[in-house]
């Protein structure tokens, strides 16, 4: 079910569910949910191996790892701003954190911990968390493969029965003689740890589906704890001295600019690791609705401050550096956590296990606990990232990173990876490949690459190779451009121009001109201006969709011996402008303009007043007459619309001798429009006759898309066309022309199949009365494209839920009347006091409008689940609904969450899909 926040002050017990986004209720008392109370078992199993082998890798006393793991779970899990993801020490520290052992001593770390710490309250507190995420991805990736190296050949020493080095370079020197003295009862000891992380995960059947729920990580050690303990094996184990002897910070002893290297050094690492993974657990959550309804995105600032709080703590009670930890908190997500407190609950855990369980730890094989985390180190250089690096050129900027963290450093690795970085966008920047040949007298430039003031003198030198007089094409293969080499090809092409040559500007995408017009082709062929006439046609394909379509000049239409058409355009009925596109400039239906103006000269006041007839307003006013049952947000089908107006804008709008419109602009989907610039008519025009603005719109836009968008989109259009239409989804939404489905999905060709009605109403079977549409398009998506789910989207604004709550008993029974029906259970379920009303998340619905479109979406859902096919999908496990809400002016979308007692919609945020 689903909830509602009201907006009926009369009903003072709802009042108590409301409350700001992402706070707790007023007056609900703390619960523990069952699934946090399994998630962090889940993770306390990962974190307790993990941590000890940490601790024993960077050479720190083994409790200071249980003592991090702890403070991560219960200081960074209440304080940070990211609910699911679990802090403790990170293999990502390991390195560092041995660097300093060596070279401080231990309780000096403690004290640089604690500095760190603090340097992250700073950040938080200066709000530059967002910031730290400006750090090349191939920085982040080459810095974590090289500390995995770094890690894994140490550990290799200890998984061969030996001791490690301090570097890299003694590791590999002294590896041979290592290999010469294998201790062999280490060696199988750490083979079977290996194994077991290697075949655990891919245990096949049903048992191994069960069996896989178990933690990898205690399973490998457990069982390689209990085969050395019953085969007797002489190894060296998990030493815990008593806790009463265990080191604190003390004051940091040592050089002033080393300690503070070592402070930026650990507030770098530790930062940019957690708020990293704060970002992956967003994503993780995202792709799991039962959880993203319930935990709210990721608070960066907060989670620096969380981390630094944390690590303030850790350091102080002699615990290791701490960050976010990718594999604790992936567990924590995929256990089905719904809160913070499954990470909390997983650091008492934590510290129960310390405080009881030392004998049991105490049993574990260090060779065991070396291989486990040597496994990490090696996970940790991910061939995932390599591939996307490589694909985006970035490769250099990885190996220069990785190669300098493991022989210089983490913090002399990661400055040299900087440097790298900004040296291979400079070289980008500045590396552009300039050509000329001639082919057939047409003589081309190539430039490849930026256009900076840099590329301006061999620019310059190459387009004066172009003979004057001559036709020239110049190809620009590039994204940027500055102000001193556009200067350059804009007073050349003057030039050229001047003395009779041609010039022409094309990308190299499919030869598409550089500021080329919308629809040159359609005015040239409709108005018979020359190409070299038509510069006062200037919009871009990437421009507010007000701006997109052009407008035809008006000097133009002039020429062409036309002036009438010129006066009787849609835009203001004084003339200049072509007919607004059908996605802007929608009239709302008190008959005022929702958006503007569109290519025309439109002044306040004008065409925006509701004629007296009721064109404007017809479906907040069902008494109207029904030949001007019209709402400029509306395809008025009575059923699935079905879109054969001769335009893009086609309407029912009648026009006076001058060409003023006096009805709505734009409206109906199943009329034709008429907008003729003299005489008067509502007859039904044709796309042929191109004296009408409407048919000169819809000309122009179908020469863009031939010329613009075709040559993309065909390749894909053979194949549905070979291989029939296979839709995911039954997108069924409201004919408002201001919807458009592919825009706000995301989609593109074969991805939805469409419904369109007014009011996107879904009958109940057996109410068509003899319009069968809407319940034929379900079962044909349902039984035969075999959709997996069903999508009904309502919208603000909506004429039809205003015209059902201005619905008078008694009316004229018109075919809008008559379809509109079928949303009154909508207005009855919201007149209802027993039931909850739906509301949007975080806040009420403005008005009662906003409340019916929400009513009538949740309404909708139901009378889906009464069609036959869908009920037997739904039975089946086949098919999943969905309801969804678009607020047309703020371009927020909605989706209903399910698992609620209330119904609500909830905000659908930038980051929350991505991948």
């Amino acid at each position: 079910m689903s909830a509602c926040v009201p907006t009926r002050a009369d009903e003072p017990r709802r009042e108590e569910h409301s409350h700001e986004p992402h706070s707790p209720p007023p007056a609900r008392r703390p619960r523990l949910a069952g699934a946090d109370v399994s998630a962090s078992i889940a993770v306390f199993l990962i974190a307790l191996p993990l941590s000890l082998g940490i601790a024993l890798a960077t050479g720190a006393p083994l409790q200071a790892g249980l003592v991090a793991a702890a403070v991560g779970g219960l200081v960074a899990g209440r304080l940070g701003g990211a609910p699911l993801q679990v802090s403790g020490p990170a293999a990502g520290l390991t390195v560092v954190t041995a660097e300093l052992i060596h070279q401080y001593g231990w309780r000096t770390t403690c004290a640089i911990t604690v500095l760190a710490g603090i340097a992250q309250l700073g950040l938080g507190l200066l709000r530059v968390a967002r910031t730290a995420l400006a750090v090349s991805p191939a920085i982040v990736h080459g810095m974590l493969a090289g500390i995995g190296v770094t890690i894994a050949v140490a550990q290799l020493h200890i998984v061969l029965g030996g001791v490690p080095h301090s570097s890299v370079l003694d590791n590999l020197r002294e590896l041979p003689a290592q290999l010469a003295r294998v201790h062999p009862a280490a060696l199988a000891v750490s083979v079977l740890t290996l194994a077991l992380l290697v075949l655990w995960p891919r245990l096949p059947g049903r048992a191994g589906k069960l069996l896989r729920k178990v933690p990898t990580p205690l399973v490998a050690v457990a069982v390689a704890t209990t085969t050395a303990s019953l085969m007797g094996l002489s190894l060296p184990k998990v030493d815990l001295p008593s806790w009463s002897s265990h080191a604190l910070a003390a004051l940091p002893d040592g050089p002033v600019l080393g300690l503070i290297a070592a402070v930026l050094t650990i507030t770098l690492v530790c930062s940019v690791q957690s708020l990293l993974g704060a970002v992956a657990v967003d994503k993780l959550v995202a792709g799991r609705p039962e959880q993203s309804a319930q935990v709210g995105r990721s608070d960066l600032d907060r989670e620096l401050l969380g981390q630094g709080a944390a690590n303030v703590v850790s350091g102080a009670l002699g615990g290791l550096p701490i960050a976010g930890v990718a594999v604790r908190s992936s567990a924590n997500v995929h256990a089905g956590a719904v809160s913070r407190n499954s990470t909390m609950l997983h650091g008492v855990l934590v510290v129960i296990a310390a405080l009881l369980m030392v004998p049991i730890l105490e049993l574990i094989p260090l060779a065991s606990l070396a291989a486990l985390v040597m496994a990490v180190g090696i996970q940790m250089v991910s061939l995932h990232h390599i591939r996307t690096v490589t694909r985006h050129r970035e490769v250099l900027v990885y190996a220069v990173t990785t190669l300098a963290v493991v022989f210089f450093g983490v913090l002399e690795g990661v400055t040299l990876g900087i440097a790298m970085a900004v040296g291979v966008a400079l070289h980008r920047l500045t590396r552009t490949r300039i050509t000329h040949d001639e082919t057939e007298g047409v003589h081309h430039v190539h430039v490849r690459g930026q256009l900076t003031f840099l590329a301006v003198p061999r620019l310059s030198r190459t387009l004066h190779l172009v003979p004057q007089g001559a036709d020239a094409v110049v190809e620009l293969d590039g994204s940027f451009m500055d102000h001193a080499a556009y200067e350059s090809l804009q007073d050349w092409q003057n030039t050229h121009t001047v003395h009779g040559g041609t010039v022409e500007l094309v990308g190299r995408r499919s030869g598409v001109r550089i500021g080329e017009p919308t629809g040159p082709a359609g005015l040239q062929a409709l108005t018979g201006v020359a190409p070299e006439e038509s510069d006062d046609c200037r919009c871009h394909p990437w421009t507010p969709w007000r701006n997109h379509q052009c407008e035809i000049p008006e000097a133009a239409l002039l020429r062409d011996g036309q002036p009438g058409d010129a006066q009787g355009t849609e835009a203001d009925g004084t003339g200049g402008g072509a007919a607004p596109s059908d996605a802007d400039g929608a009239l709302r239906a008190d008959g005022t303009d929702s958006a503007g103006g569109h290519g025309g000269t439109r002044e306040p006041g004008k065409a925006s007043e509701p004629s007296p007839s009721g064109g404007a307003d017809a479906l907040a006013r069902p008494d109207a007459p029904e030949d001007n049952t019209a709402d400029a947000s509306e395809d008025t089908g009575t059923g699935a619309a079905t879109d054969t107006a001769a335009g893009p804008r086609a309407g029912t709008a009648a026009t006076t001798s001058t060409g003023a419109r006096t009805g709505a602009a734009g409206a109906t989907g199943t009329s034709a429009g008429t907008s003729a610039g003299t005489g008067t008519g509502t007859g039904a025009g044709t796309a042929t006759d191109t004296s009408r603005p409407s048919a000169r719109q819809l000309a122009r836009g179908i020469s863009a898309f031939q010329r613009n968008t075709a040559p993309l989109v065909r390749g894909e259009l053979a194949r549905l066309a070979r291989e029939g239409q296979q839709p995911s989804q039954l997108f069924l939404t409201c004919a408002d022309s201001r919807l458009v489905t592919s825009m706000i999905t995301s989609s593109g060709p074969g991805d939805l199949f469409v419904v369109r009605n007014v009011g996107n109403l879904v009958p109940l079977p057996g109410r068509e009365s003899g319009d069968d549409s809407v319940a034929a398009a379900i079962e044909y998506a349902v039984d035969v494209l075999e959709v997996r789910s069903i999508t009904v989207c309502g919208h603000s604004g909506c004429g039809a839920m205003q015209a059902l709550l201005a619905s008078e008993p008694g009316a004229a029974q018109t075919p809008l009347r008559r379809w509109l029906r079928h949303g009154e259970p909508s207005l009855q379920r919201m007149s209802d006091e027993d039931r909850p009303w739906a509301r949007l998340a975080g806040r009420a619905p403005a008005d009662a409008v906003e409340q019916l479109c929400l009513t009538n979406v949740v309404q909708q859902l139901e009378h889906l689940r009464s069609h036959e096919s869908v009920a037997r999908a739904l039975r089946a496990g086949e098919l999943e609904l969905h309801g969804m809400y678009f607020h047309v002016g703020e371009a927020q979308a909605y989706l209903l969450t399910e698992g609620h007692e209330d119904r609500v919609f909830d905000h659908v945020g930038v980051a929350d899909l991505s991948a």
